[in-house]
């Protein structure tokens, strides 16, 4: 009776418990966190605010402006469901899993909320991927676009490897972000692509029957 009354509970519960990786995950936290010291901690520090909302939130501004001003709006819709949207997906997700932090008690350590999956890394990975996605039609030389992708790549893994480090997520929390975000990115990109195909007939036959109707007064 009560599984029945409540199978989204007891749901998350199994996959709160129920970790393949659990001896993998537990002993790579272990081990950073066994070597954090104040420099070390101060320079991950520095790396995870790439991926920390705040200033994910500068940038998304900034973009947003900047394509408002340039009345770029199919890429600013883009834009606001690839990144915020894919972060708001990830917060459900935290509450699905209910996955707890690798530690909750040491001298560098002042985590909140759930592990699973990793919210800086998403974050990351949309933010970097999806500006990505905008710069490399308009790159045309070949060293440019592998420099900025290898950049992108950068920023997201170093994002990663900071959450890892400082204890704040498991490994499987990163790269569930990463890959996540990366599947996101891509049906984002495939909807983008069908509802332009979609616009532009319309677009089109709206032009002709505007043709037409100046014929017609003439």
């Amino acid at each position: 009776m009560i599984n029945a009354l409540f199978p989204l509970q007891n749901s998350t519960i199994t996959l709160a418990v129920e970790n393949p990786f659990w001896t993998a995950d537990h002993g790579i936290a272990t081990w950073f966190h066994e070597r954090l010291t104040p420099t070390f901690v101060a320079v991950l520090h520095a790396l995870t605010e790439f991926g920390s909302s705040e200033w994910i939130a500068i940038v998304l501004f900034a973009l947003v402006l900047s394509f408002a001003w340039k009345r770029w709006w199919p890429s600013l819709v883009m834009l606001i469901i690839a990144v915020p949207g894919g972060m708001l997906l990830n917060e459900w997700l935290k509450l699905l899993v209910h996955r707890h932090r690798p530690f909750v008690e040491g001298p560098f350590v002042d985590w909140s909320g759930y592990s699973f999956a990793s919210g800086h890394t998403i974050g990351a990975t949309l933010l970097y991927g999806q500006l990505l996605l905008f710069l490399l039609p308009l790159l045309k030389g070949r060293h440019v676009r592998i420099v900025c992708v290898f950049g992108a790549v950068s920023l997201v893994l170093l994002v990663g490897f900071s959450r890892v480090a400082l204890g704040a997520h498991f490994l499987t929390d990163v790269l569930a972000a990463i890959i996540f975000g990366i599947l996101w990115l891509m049906l984002c990109m495939v909807l983008g692509k069908s509802m332009q195909r979609r616009t532009v007939p319309l677009a089109t036959s709206a032009q002709r029957a505007q043709n037409c109707t100046v014929e017609i007064g003439r």
